[in-house]
């Protein structure tokens, strides 16, 4: 739930308003609160639980798509880590093939050059090997800053730094899984 400093509650709006801003309702989004995945960048979560718990909910809500973090999780944050070694252990040791064609995108994690050059990344990111590359338009870029500051209470100095200088913000290579 993002309760790593107390603020669960907080957090759980804004990512409903974050949701809001990119069109996404509020009846679509989910937020686990398990007090065995806590919210924090030291934590590595059980890679079984969080797997069964991903699998449940693409089953449940017939998901043909999952979008996720790859091994260095962009940040280098255990939770998003952990997200994709779940991930990756339900689509390769369960031999996951769901009847309904479920792929799974990863998104690539970038040195910190890169990660930091903004729109100048397109051109790397066009001419290095991917299977899905996304570049955003000017506004679609303004739409994604938007919706990155309804998380207010996660702004600290070097995220405000990510919403001017990142190209996540402009341009998101990804791998099939």
């Amino acid at each position: 739930s993002g309760n790593y400093y107390n603020q669960g509650e907080i957090r759980k709006k804004e990512l409903e308003e974050s949701c809001c801003v990119l069109g996404i309702p509020a009846s679509d989004v989910t937020v686990i609160d398990h007090r065995d995945l806590p919210d924090n960048p030291a934590v590595e979560w059980d890679t079984q639980l969080l797997a069964t718990l991903v699998l449940k909910h693409i089953e449940a809500k017939n998901i043909n798509l999952v979008v996720t973090f790859d091994a260095g999780g962009v940040s280098g944050h255990a939770n998003h880590v952990s997200l994709y070694t779940a991930v990756r252990y339900s689509v390769c040791t369960l031999l996951w093939v769901p009847p309904w064609g479920c792929r799974v995108l990863v998104l690539e994690s970038v040195n910190l050059f890169r990660k930091y050059i903004s729109f100048l990344d397109v051109l790397i990111s066009c001419l290095l090997p991917r299977d899905a590359l996304f570049i955003l338009t000017e506004e679609e870029t303004e739409q994604a800053k938007r919706a990155m500051r309804c998380h207010r209470s996660q702004l600290l100095w070097f995220r405000r730094l990510h919403l001017l200088f990142s190209r996540y913000l402009v341009v998101n290579s990804l791998r099939l899984l």
